[in-house]
């Protein structure tokens, strides 16, 4: 008796759960385009969600943005534009992505820099004109960077420009954050099983309707390799290379991950992809990892519980791939 009560309850239960449908909505944020992957059980739910998502993204965006003149972290940087600044309270938002990105400097050895905003200005510039930097004004912008002189203070919510004339980019973290927050938003909604998309970021939380994850492909870095399939769940993935962001001068090849290092785009073709629990770190460890010699690379994701990194670069003698020990745990399709 006791055995039939339980299946005729948990009958009842499924019975009265509401199926779910698959929903997709897309808005440009942040200079790219965002798409928000969902399952709800009808349409106004679905749409007032992800409305709330992407309002989220808006204000992110307002506070972190480094081409809106009035975004809080312009207005920091301005206060910051002739002599050394004091202490500024910023932002909860603010301070959690400029502490995290701080963390990821240190272990990269500044390969992940948030302060290469003077550099990155003037790449942009040599990606428009196609030519290199004045070597004086890159030296100039080199000494406005240096992720040692961003001073973040915990206590009283602070940052401060130790050097004048700095200038934070928050180009590679910001979308891999704000992944993050459209899948918080979505589950005050009641919504679990959704994913979001800002380019070459991606944040998944749980699994599909009947599916052990999101089904992700990694493209190759040449046509003549197949892609990478991922199967994630509740956890994020970064991909950037130069595939489609290059540009050429003088004949040699140049990526638009600047190196803190020379000031310049990277040289050499690769395609970097990162795994790990959430977007914010995904996305700054994928620009780290680009920059970083293999036993670094290593060394920076075993730090990180649950990462993964795989790495593909072209030589002249073919393909070099190096995949990270915990990355076969992801992996549902290897070419």
């Amino acid at each position: 008796m006791k055995i039939i009560l339980a299946l005729l309850f948990t009958t009842a239960l499924t019975a009265a759960e509401p199926a779910l449908q698959r929903f997709e909505y897309a808005e440009a944020h942040m200079g790219t385009k965002f798409r928000i992957v969902l399952y709800s059980p009808d349409e106004p739910t679905a749409s007032k969600a992800a409305k709330a998502a992407f309002a989220r993204v808006a204000e992110l965006n307002r506070i972190m943005s480094d081409y809106d003149p009035t975004s809080e972290l312009m207005r920091l940087c301005k206060q910051n534009a002739e002599k050394a600044g004091a202490p500024v309270k910023v932002s909860p938002e603010l301070f959690f992505v400029l502490s995290k990105g701080q963390e990821v400097a240190r272990q990269s050895d500044g390969m992940f820099d948030m302060t290469v905003g003077p550099l990155v200005k003037l790449w942009r510039q040599s990606r428009l004109t196609q030519r290199l930097p004045d070597e004086k004004a890159l030296a100039d912008a080199r000494g406005r960077t240096g992720y040692e002189h961003l001073e973040l203070n915990e206590k009283e919510r602070t940052a401060r420009l130790l050097v004048p004339g700095m200038q934070l980019d928050l180009g590679g973290i910001a979308k891999g954050y704000a992944g993050d927050e459209i899948l918080a938003v979505l589950n005050k909604h009641g919504i679990t099983r959704a994913m979001a998309v800002a380019g070459g970021d991606i944040v998944v939380g749980d699994s599909p309707p009947d599916s052990d994850g999101w089904t992700i492909n990694v493209a190759p870095l040449t046509k003549a390799k197949p892609a990478y399939t991922l199967c994630l769940q509740n956890a994020a993935v970064s991909t950037s290379g130069d595939k489609e962001q290059f540009t050429l001068i003088n004949g040699v090849r140049y990526s638009h991950i600047v190196d803190p290092r020379t000031g310049l785009g990277q040289i050499g073709r690769r395609m970097v992809t990162v795994i790990a629990p959430k977007g914010i770190l995904a996305d700054s460890m994928t620009k780290a990892v680009a920059l970083l010699e293999p036993e670094k690379v290593k060394e920076l994701i075993e730090k990180t519980e649950g990462a993964a990194a795989l790495i593909v670069r072209k030589s002249d003698s073919g393909e070099e791939v190096l995949e990270t020990p915990r990355l076969a745990k992801y992996l549902t399709g290897v070419p």
